[in-house]
Formats: C-alpha cells, sequence, structure tokens
C-alpha cells in the first residue's frame, strides 16, 4: 500500500509542476551524456569514492544519481518549491555546496545568476563541464565558504542556499558560516536550506543508516559505526585516527534547529521560516507519529524543523 501511495504521489507531482517551470528544462543528447558519464567516472568516482569500494548495486546507483537523478529531483522537487517564494528569474544566487553542478543546473535553466561554491575542486571542474553541456553559465569558486567569505560578502544575492552542506560541516564551521553569509543577506532576502539531514529524527537515512545514530556522541557514533550496512561506510573507521574522525564528521551527522537559534542569535520561534519542503507521510505509519510526537514537544516553532530532512525558507 505505501509503495502504491508513493507512486501516485509522484504522478501527481509530476503532473502539478508549473509549465512556465517545465518549459525551461534543457534536454541534452545521448552521445553527451554518456561522454559526462565517461568524466564522471574518471574525475568523480576516485579516493574513498572509487568504484571498487561500493558494491556494484550501489556505484551503479551514485553514478545515475549524479549523471541525472539528482537533477530530476531538484526540478522536481526542490526548484517549484524555491520558486514559490523566491522568483527564480533573474535572482541572484549564491549556492553553497553547489557539487557536480546537477542543482545548478536546475536553477540556472530557470533564469537564476549563480554563483557555486564547493571544496572539492574535483566537483567543481565537473560542474564547470556540465554547464557547458546544458549551455549554460555560472560562475564558480573553490575552497571552504568561510576561507570564499571575502570574495563574496560585499555583493547582492537574492537567495543564499546550503544545498546539503552544512551536515559536511565540522560544528565551528557550520555555526560561524550560517551567522556570515546571513549577515550579508538583505533584509527580505532568503537563507535557504536543502536536503540537510535532521539530527532530531530517530533514523539515520544519510550516512549510516541506523536507528538513532544521529543522537550519539560523535566519538561513540564513529566507534558504532562498525554496525552499519552501508558499504564503503563502516570499512573505512574499523581504527580511530584523528585524520579518520575529521573524515567521519565530514560524511555528516546532521543538523537540528538549535544551530540556527545559535548562529542567528534568535530563539527559534523567532526564526522566520516563511517555507518548508512538505515529505510525504503516509497517514498513521511510524514516521507520523513521530512527526506528531515533535510538535506537541515543540508547539511553538515551525514544523520544517521537525521532518527527516531539513529543506527550509528562511526570511531576513
Amino acid at each position: 500500500m505505501k509503495k502504491l501511495l508513493n507512486k501516485i504521489y509522484k504522478k501527481i507531482k509530476k503532473e502539478t509542476l508549473p509549465k512556465k517551470l517545465k518549459k525551461n528544462f534543457i534536454n541534452v543528447d545521448e552521445e553527451k551524456l554518456e561522454k559526462f558519464k565517461t568524466l564522471l567516472e574518471e574525475e568523480f568516482f576516485k579516493g574513498w569514492r572509487e568504484k571498487d569500494k561500493f558494491s556494484e548495486k550501489t556505484f551503479e546507483k551514485d553514478l545515475k544519481t549524479q549523471l541525472y537523478l539528482r537533477l530530476h529531483g531538484n526540478r522536481y522537487n526542490y526548484i517549484p518549491w524555491i520558486d514559490k517564494t523566491v522568483k527564480l528569474k533573474n535572482s541572484n544566487i549564491l549556492e553553497i555546496g553547489c557539487g557536480t553542478g546537477s542543482s545548478t543546473v536546475a536553477l540556472a535553466e530557470q533564469g537564476a545568476f549563480v554563483t557555486g561554491i564547493d571544496i572539492d575542486e574535483s566537483s567543481i571542474n565537473i560542474a564547470k563541464e556540465r554547464m557547458k553541456i546544458y549551455g549554460l553559465k555560472a560562475d564558480f569558486l573553490v575552497g571552504n565558504c568561510l576561507e570564499i567569505f571575502e570574495q563574496v560578502k560585499d555583493r547582492r544575492f537574492d537567495a543564499i542556499i546550503f544545498y546539503a552542506s552544512l551536515e559536511h560541516m565540522l560544528y565551528e564551521e557550520r555555526i560561524e558560516s550560517l551567522k556570515k553569509y546571513f549577515s550579508i543577506l538583505s533584509d527580505n532576502s532568503f537563507l535557504i536550506i536543502v536536503e540537510t539531514p535532521n539530527r532530531l529524527w530517530y533514523l539515520d537515512e544519510h550516512t549510516s543508516l541506523l536507528p538513532f545514530f544521529n543522537w550519539l556522541p560523535d566519538r561513540l557514533a564513529f566507534d558504532y559505526s562498525k554496525f552499519s550496512q552501508r558499504s564503503n561506510f563502516k570499512e573505512l573507521y574499523k581504527e580511530f585516527s584523528d585524520e579518520k574522525f575529521i573524515h567521519f564528521l565530514r560524511r555528516g551527522r546532521g543538523v537540528s534547529f538549535h544551530e540556527f537559534e545559535i548562529a542567528l542569535n534568535s530563539k527559534v520561534e523567532k526564526i522566520n521560516v516563511v517555507s518548508y519542503l512538505k515529505q510525504f507521510l503516509v497517514p498513521f505509519s511510524v514516521e507520523h507519529k513521530y512527526f506528531d510526537i515533535l510538535k506537541k514537544i515543540y508547539p511553538k516553532i515551525s514544523e520544517g524543523f521537525f521532518f527527516p530532512f531539513l529543506n527550509l525558507i528562511i526570511k531576513k
């Protein structure tokens, strides 16, 4: 029943996608896509991501995600949601955590002027090539967003997006990044959080695939990671070292409303969450009941902080 409902939901979402957005989708021919696939295999899937460190099934899934699934998800989920609040056409967008550029394409094809930041130079190089394939333009900067801050602090942005990136920062970096980038937004501009796992949720669906994992102290979580069934995860952290511990923390430990209170120096109920992306929750499921529990504990704050992933638009 749940699978059937999910299929129906996805079909409805696809059919209700605004035509004004869909008409801007850019199609790429198979030959270009095949060349891009080769580039991903050679430049992105190396180091700890190399093919031999994944099961064949996991590798193929990750390759498809990078090739076209993430772009599809942006087009049909995040872009329609964001565009309802921030009209993307002619908007200046700063994207922190642009990765290999799937989200950058989705933003730029809707007429946004995008500046993408990512710490991984290989990802940026792939993003640049992806933009060429789609016939789009964007500016890209390589580095930690705190290091990049001086280069962008005097520019005007209609929105700053932390795209699946806050969870990969160390705690101090996360607080300082939120604080600094929120400070350069002008009044009535927007801070957008996309696809960040919620630390309060009982199941870690992002990193370990273990229940209660994000509730554990960092070192305990490191040691407990050996019980994860996820390939290319538990094998990496068998023995503790400072280097491995930092790598582990950057794989993603979840974020909750507490960081926003600290970084924005405001009680969470006063943070102006003007929109959040509603996840599909099947009625009477465990997920729905847990969601209701969180709402009862924190009745005065936005329910956007209670979903498995944080997808929030905060107006300054």
